[in-house]
């Protein structure tokens, strides 16, 4: 990266690209960081600044999640312990996220009652089901049904008025007429499911300096099994694995300002580098804020992210999303018909407060675990190779989290998630072709990195990347293409020392 963009500027040439929607709208952040004085604005830009030192670890560096890192042994449950510095009663609270986020939903009408309500049409009957133990998804495979990966729907607009509404951010994109915005694979009894995922892979040799060749599959998705007839013939699908959920409260915390100001759309710095902010509209207020999760940054808070999981995995209605019947459209009347789990007593969804905000609350507090082996000298020399090749272009280390932060556990941290949380075109080899809100079908959203070397112990593979294509993290980023094929090319040059050791460092993360 040539040099950070300004907060002014970085704002400022992010309304141009926005156009006509930026000028008639506050951006989120364009006041700066309000929650500052000058003095920490000072100390906030002093430690985020990018090292030029490799000799040692900076300061702080293996606390990931600073304060609210887990310090815990590393096992297979690494991804599910509560920040470090949750109080007693907000444990309490933890704990009964937790449960609820494990809880398994039954098909209407049922003697359980609290936990009727199960799609009609459903990928999961459990958030833990496809999050197993709070981390990585696994993709399908050729003949194997058992993967915690779905397939996005959507198709461009028809005409104009659905044009306007989708450059208005009023929606992210449309759903097929028939199959919804999502394919679920799942049906109560009674009711048939709507299809199936069906993957095939390629393999495509690539050979990096020193003459090691490495195969990357490409895969190539269909849907079989469609129960409710054809999908709309310019329906896109998007396969998505599920993501780990470690970090997200810290995520949230991080101020619109400080990610604004890395944004640079028409790449005014001359880096090769254009991220983009993903923009989205509060359901309620209508109000433009900056959209942080989900694969192509679609959702601006961790409760939004909950709610509309519960309704498009589970098919659980809440106060956010309140539909009871969840995905199911005009043109399935049998889905429709379907008795839902609402229960008066409770409230007015099959999921009414405080069961989401438990959820949303355990969802942000799984603590980052810290790092290990920062200090080792391959792995340092790895970080330098990191910095040198130009991968924290896009995987912007370091933040200092709001001081006005909603829960003190996230107030004020200096945090290492390695993202600047921005949308980047990766690339034809990477594209899906689905629009969703402000990414185009090129574009997806810098993931962290943060907890990335445990993969394999808390998840059992080490398959990356939005679909799972990428078998270990070599695959992983040599699949890179559009703003990062430069610094992939320099990481296919390297010698293999140097690519051991950004590998090393990588696996401390």
């Amino acid at each position: 990266m040539t040099g950070r963009l300004t907060p002014a500027l970085g704002i400022f040439l992010l309304s141009l690209a926005c156009g006509a929607l930026a000028v008639a709208e506050e951006l989120p952040g364009s006041a700066g960081r309000t929650d500052l004085s000058a003095k920490d604005q000072a100390r906030v830009e002093a430690v985020t600044r990018p090292t030029t030192d490799f000799s040692k670890p900076e300061s702080y560096e293996a606390m990931s999640g600073g304060a609210a890192t887990s310090t815990a042994a590393v096992n297979a449950d690494s991804f599910s312990h509560f920040s470090e510095n949750l109080t007693f009663e907000q444990e309490e609270g933890f704990k009964l996220g937790n449960a609820l986020f494990r809880k398994v939903w039954v098909s209407s009408p049922s003697s359980t009652q609290a936990s009727d309500g199960l799609g009609p049409l459903f990928n999961s009957r459990a958030c833990q089901n496809c999050h197993l133990k709070d981390g990585r998804g696994h993709p399908p495979e050729p003949g194997d049904d058992s993967g915690t990966t779905f397939l996005r729907l959507a198709r461009p607009p028809a005409n104009e008025a659905e044009r306007a509404r989708l450059e208005a951010l009023e929606v992210a994109n449309f759903p097929d007429p028939v199959y919804g915005g999502q394919l679920q694979d799942f049906a109560v009894p009674g009711l048939a499911a709507e299809g199936r995922m069906h993957v095939t892979y390629t393999e495509e040799p690539v050979t990096l300096r020193g003459g090691e060749t490495v195969s990357l599959r490409r895969p190539v998705y269909a849907v079989t099994d469609l129960g409710y007839g054809d999908l709309d013939p310019t329906t896109t699908l998007s396969p998505r694995m599920t993501p780990p959920m470690i970090g997200l409260g810290l995520i949230e915390a991080i101020h619109e300002a400080d990610i604004m100001a890395l944004a640079d759309p028409d790449d005014a710095n001359g880096d090769g580098i254009s991220g983009k902010a993903a923009l989205v509209r509060d359901g309620t207020s209508g109000k433009l804020l900056l959209g942080r999760f989900g694969w192509k940054a679609q959702n601006a808070s961790v409760r939004r992210q909950s709610a509309e999981a519960f309704a498009g995995d589970i098919g659980i209605s809440n106060p956010d999303v309140p539909n009871s019947h969840g995905d199911c459209t005009a043109a399935q009347k049998a889905c429709l018909e379907m008795p839902d789990g609402v229960q008066q007593r409770l409230g007015d969804t099959e999921a009414p407060d405080p069961v989401l905000d438990l959820v949303t609350f355990y969802a942000q507090n799984l603590a980052v675990p810290a790092r290990r082996r920062a200090s080792f000298a391959e792995t340092l020399a790895g970080k330098k190779v990191f910095y040198e090749i130009g991968c924290t272009a896009c995987h912007n280390p370091k933040f200092v989290t709001r001081r006005d932060a909603h829960d003190k556990a996230q107030s004020f941290q200096l945090i290492w998630p390695y993202s600047d949380f921005l949308l980047h075109d990766m690339g034809e080899g990477l594209a899906d072709g689905q629009r969703v809100g402000l990414a185009n079908g090129q574009e997806w959203r810098t993931p962290p990195l943060w907890g990335i070397g445990l993969t394999e112990t808390v998840s059992g593979h080490t398959f990356f990347l939005h679909d799972g294509r990428a078998r270990n993290l070599t695959e992983a980023i040599l699949w890179h293409g559009g703003e990062a094929a430069a610094a992939r090319d320099r990481f296919a040059d390297l010698e293999k020392t140097e690519r051991d050791a950004l590998l090393t460092f990588l696996e401390s993360l």
